[in-house]
């Protein structure tokens, strides 16, 4: 058991990705990415894959204007994230590389963090998506669907 969670896929959902549930259910893609999302997440609480978390999380989610919300993603994040170690001065590089290509703040910092812990980047922005596939990243990024094909999610 204790092996399973040493290996377990490292995996990094942007707070688009982890509020898409609240969004409006109505259109179905999102209802389809918010599934894919809670079926990520579930297999993160199952210890099947590793929630990467980043100090850009908190801050973000401090923003979410719907207080169940923003308590339920950061509780989301205190009892399932993990804070990964990773070069913070390496990574600091990368997001200003990021910004300077067009990147938001907030998007280049995930994605540099993602980068650098070596997690898989989840988003449902898709001109995040679109600007991360143009980049020269070396993780994958996809869209909460495509990950749970490409891991064969259950």
């Amino acid at each position: 058991m204790v092996k399973q969670a040493l290996k377990s896929k490292l995996v990094y959902l942007d707070v688009c990705s982890l509020c898409r549930p609240f969004d409006d259910q109505r259109y179905l893609r999102i209802r389809l990415e918010s599934e894919a999302t809670k079926l990520i997440l579930e297999n993160v609480r199952n210890q099947k894959l590793k929630l990467a978390v980043s100090p850009v999380h908190r801050i973000e989610i401090g923003a979410i204007s719907d207080l169940a919300e923003r308590i339920k993603i950061l509780g989301l994040l205190e009892n399932f994230g993990e804070l990964v170690k990773i070069d913070m001065a390496k990574a600091r590089v990368k997001a200003e590389r990021l910004f300077d290509n067009g990147y938001g703040v907030a998007d280049a910092v995930h994605v540099a963090f993602a980068e650098s812990a070596g997690a898989d980047f989840v988003t449902c922005d898709d001109r995040l998506l679109k600007r991360c596939l143009k980049s020269d990243l070396k993780i994958w990024c996809g869209d909460p669907l495509q990950f749970c094909f490409k891991e064969n999610l259950k």
